[in-house]
């Protein structure tokens, strides 16, 4: 099955990154949110990534153009109708993203592929929601998707080998390189990544070392481009501790538990990077 279009649910952080991704590679895009304001702010932030780009001379002024042309901006499912495949890069919540697949499931055809973005469910259990199981699979992106190569492809129990080969085929001729996973809470990378960053807000709670001191030490020691904490404000407080809830939740294991610390930061709203103040102020 050859992709062309492709569907976006979503013109967050994730969802414009992805558009991006897609549109600079030659695909059309339609890029779907709740409001014009978000969609609006999902295209500027795409054509602000592509003006850093054009500055660096990576890109030209007219790849700027063609890519940009091709993202269509909706806050209308009837738009997803000419998408060969449907990402769903909403907020990680599992209720929310099942009535998002429902809708996206009764508005396309048959013959389109569903994808989630999702960085911890279960793909399993979000293809059950849907009437096309087979067609459903998990295409995990990592932030800054622009910039980063990894795509995760997670396989539910009813994956097709068919779904499998497009979406991987897919990923490639982003630019990206795919990796195959079996569906587990946190697939591979999260799976080992989230409670690393739980570990540093427990270390950072019971006052072993300052923020920047945790940080420096996991960048210095362990070749970490980025450390624990810095890397929580980017990814967000409130995605880590819901991942972290998930672990807990699938596996019951109290190796899982959510920092205290985490949690608090989270009900303060310090999310991050996204609010102006995580771990760190900006």
């Amino acid at each position: 099955m050859a992709i062309s279009t492709v569907g976006i649910i979503g013109a967050g952080t994730m969802g414009n990154g992805i558009a991006q991704a897609c549109a600079v590679s030659g695909l059309n895009v339609v890029m779907v949110d709740i409001s014009d304001a978000a969609v609006a702010k999902g295209v500027a932030t795409v054509a602000g990534s592509l003006d850093r780009l054009l500055k660096k001379e990576k890109i030209t002024a007219a790849d700027k153009d063609a890519a940009l042309a091709r993202i269509k901006g909706s806050t209308s499912y009837e738009d997803l109708k000419a998408a060969d495949i449907v990402i769903e890069a909403a907020t990680e919540n599992y209720d929310l993203k099942v009535k998002i697949l429902k809708q996206i499931d009764a508005m396309v055809g048959p013959e389109v592929i569903i994808a989630s973005n999702t960085s911890s469910i279960s793909i399993t259990k979000l293809a059950a929601v849907t009437s096309r199981a087979e067609k459903f699979i998990g295409m995990h992106f990592f932030n800054p998707v622009p910039m980063m190569a990894l795509v995760e492809i997670i396989r539910g129990l009813q994956t097709s080998d068919a779904t499998h080969a497009a979406v991987e085929t897919m990923a490639k001729a982003l630019g990206k390189t795919p990796i195959t996973v079996k569906n587990a809470p946190g697939f591979v990378v999260n799976r080992i990544l989230v409670p690393m960053i739980n570990e540093a807000f427990f270390v950072l709670a019971e006052g072993l070392a300052t923020p920047e001191d945790i940080d420096a030490g996991m960048k210095l020691g362990c070749n970490q481009p980025i450390g624990p904490l810095a890397l929580a404000d980017m990814v967000g407080l409130d995605v880590c501790l819901a991942v972290m809830e998930v672990y807990l939740g699938e596996f019951g294991d109290s190796k899982y538990r959510p920092c205290p610390l985490l949690k608090e930061m989270v009900a303060a709203g310090r999310l991050g990077r996204k609010t102006g103040q995580g771990v760190y102020k900006y």
